[in-house]
């Protein structure tokens, strides 16, 4: 699959991009797409909640009353969890929900996520953005000029940069990643992915290391 480059000023360059079919053209897998997206969520999640069981509950260990002849129940002492204030059964407890995926699962979850939005016309090539300093405005009226103001927007770019990463920060529906850190939550959840013309050849490097060290092994 080829694609046009589009200036900054979204006008077309003339100049085209082979898109790699391992990462663009490959028959998607829902299932990894799945597994990525749910390992993707379950890693935002603290896991900081605690509740206060029996044992930490503070109060007296005294046996409330005797054992039998009351003709109440058995209660033990005043932090029994039936009571009011009392520990919690098996309450919450500080953990992390992450869940491990090998290499394969990902790269085949990003390239099926990455196959999916070309085959649907979401991505567009662009020239590698430089801004002297972050301006808002200038991002703004880049994404006018490439036609991407409709739904979320993805940006990738070719390495961290600091200036086109703090002009796109404070919009609600963009998202501005390096090549190596995008995602397949972040790829999915783009109405639009704009791809810089520099991020096509590191997403090929990351996809060739893998099969070159799976060949060799």
């Amino acid at each position: 699959m080829k694609l046009q480059v589009h200036s900054a000023m979204g006008a077309e360059t003339g100049r085209e991009v082979e898109l790699p079919d391992n990462i663009f053209g490959v028959e998607p897998n829902e299932h990894a797409v799945y597994l990525a997206v749910k390992a993707y969520l379950a890693a935002q999640r603290q896991g900081t909640h605690k509740a206060k069981e029996r044992g930490e509950i503070a109060g007296s260990t005294k046996k409330l009353h005797k054992q039998k002849g009351t003709g109440g129940s058995r209660k033990g002492d005043i932090k029994n969890p039936l009571f009011r204030s009392g520990g919690r059964i098996f309450g919450p407890r500080p953990r992390t929900y992450g869940i491990k995926l090998n290499k394969r699962v990902k790269l085949t979850a990003r390239a099926s996520a990455f196959s999916a939005k070309a085959a649907d016309g979401k991505i567009k090539l662009v020239e590698d953005l430089k801004f002297d300093a972050p301006k808002t405005k200038e991002f703004v009226k880049f994404l006018g000029a490439v036609n991407a103001t409709e739904g979320k927007v993805l940006l990738i770019t070719a390495e961290n940069d600091a200036n086109v990463f703090r002009s796109g920060r404070n919009l609600p529906d963009s998202t501005i990643v390096s090549a190596g850190a995008v995602n397949t939550y972040e790829v999915m959840r783009a109405g639009t992915i704009l791809i810089a013309e520099g991020a096509i050849d590191k997403l090929k490097e990351q996809f060739a290391a893998f099969e070159t060290t799976t060949t060799n092994g």
